[in-house]
Formats: C-alpha cells, structure tokens, sequence
C-alpha cells in the first residue's frame, strides 16, 4: 500500500528536522536557502533532491491545494507558531496554509511539529484548539530512555514519532520495551 503525505518543510529554523523526512515542498525563498547552506551539510538542489514533488509556496494551482488530490494527509515540520496561527485561523494564503486548509476539510490527517519556546498563552491556545479538531500536535522533546548519543540520535528518535502519526513502520528509534529491557540496553551500552 502506497501512501501520500505531503511534507512542508519550513526552513527557517531546525532544518534537520524536516530533512529527516520526506518532503514535497521545496526551499522557500533565500533565508530558506542559507538555512539550508548553514544548519546542513546539503545544498539547497540537495534537499530538492530528496522531494518526491516540489512546488513554490507561492503556487495556490499546486496539485495539494486541491483536495481532489488524494493524500493521506500532512505534516508541517517544524511548524512555527506563525504557521500554526495561520492553520489555526483557515488563514490560507500561500500554498501552506492552503494545502493545511485542504486537509483540515477534507477530514485528513494533519501533523504540526512546533519549534518554538516558550510558549504563550496565545500558542498554547492555538495548539489546545487544533488538537481539538484533530490535528496531532508533536513537539520535537527529546527522549532519554534510549541513550541517545549524538543530537542526530535525538532527531531520529523526534522523526520516528512523526512517522507513528501515519503507522509507518521504521527502524529509526528504539521503542519503550519496559524497565527490565531499559536497564539490559543501559548495561549494554553505557
């Protein structure tokens, strides 16, 4: 069985995230360049690259505007707050918050992966409201029961809970397999 995700890759902070997904939207404008040039070892046409499609933010004709194009849902990564606002709000100018709009109605799964702290009130109202519809909210907050020893150990772990969202089998992290198994693990390498 094949599934459709669309994967927006904001690259205005915490790139890595994103690049450790699959992704469908390309660089968004210079910033987004440098911070690809900067916070990975890739080169923006790298990045592009990875990406089944690519489309301009700016493309309101994109294929995922429309929700007779069929996915299986969305994944925002990292999501600013501004960008989550947005989702929020139905504010769908721009082809993000027009394709999370997209999703959002036609009743499919929409995953938003926050990068910003600390939250306001106005945030965490923002999250407490779309969680309410349904959207999965899911913090990049590292795990430490499985010893991660390099940051990329963390990121692989933050990205195998997305990819849970959607039931997708992955070897990218270890799972909770209880304190006895945790405890064998820490013996065997700590």
């Amino acid at each position: 069985m094949t599934i459709a995700i669309i994967i927006i890759l904001i690259l205005s902070g915490n790139a890595k995230y994103g690049l450790n997904y699959i992704m469908m939207s390309s660089a968004n404008g210079d910033m987004a360049l440098t911070t690809i040039e900067l916070e990975t070892p890739y080169t923006p046409a790298e990045v592009a690259s990875l990406a089944d499609y690519c489309h301009s933010p700016t493309d309101q004709a994109a294929t995922i505007s429309s929700g007779s194009f069929r996915t299986d849902g969305m994944i925002i990564i990292p999501c600013s707050m501004k960008t989550l606002a947005g989702v929020r709000a139905g504010y769908a100018e721009g082809l993000v918050g027009r394709a999370a709009d997209v999703v959002l109605k036609e009743g499919r799964k929409l995953v938003l992966v926050p990068r910003e702290m600390p939250l306001s009130t106005i945030h965490l109202e923002n999250m407490l409201a779309l969680s309410r519809m349904g959207v999965a909210i899911v913090p990049p907050m590292p795990a430490f029961y499985n010893l991660p020893q390099t940051v990329d150990d963390i990121i692989q772990h933050i990205v195998a809970r997305v990819l849970d969202q959607f039931g997708l089998e992955h070897t990218r992290a270890r799972r909770w397999q209880g304190l006895r198994q945790a405890a064998n693990f820490s013996q065997e390498n700590g």
